[in-house]
């Protein structure tokens, strides 16, 4: 039985864009909890009561998602360069594209309707 090759260092610059996309996400991560206090704190009050508060949790709890799947997704595409196997896919994107959506369109009906 033959064994597994060890893990080799992937060249620099794979790991460097790596580290960059992990930064790109946490940046992500701030500037929806920096939307979240933004709205909580400078939005004057929508004609639904609580409206900016529901808003404000769901950029922080999109942020929380975010900031926490970061790292391991980081870590994953790390171990398959190493390991030299096909990178691994990410349900983030839909994700926080679907949740930038939602907000947007919650925002835009409070918007509308007053």
């Amino acid at each position: 039985m033959a064994a597994e090759p060890p893990d080799t260092e992937p060249d620099y610059r794979f790991t460097l864009a790596n580290e960059r996309t992990f930064l790109a996400w946490i940046r992500t991560a701030l500037g929806l909890l920096a939307a979240g206090v933004a709205v909580r704190q400078l939005v004057p009050p929508f004609a639904v009561p609580g409206a900016t508060t529901v808003l404000a949790l769901a950029c922080t709890a999109l942020a929380a998602v975010v900031a926490a799947t970061s790292f391991p997704r980081w870590r994953r595409v790390q171990r398959a360069m190493r390991a030299g196997t096909p990178l691994p896919h990410s349900r983030m994107v839909v994700v926080l594209a679907v949740g930038v959506l939602l907000m947007a369109l919650l925002a835009a009906v409070l918007v509308i309707t007053g």
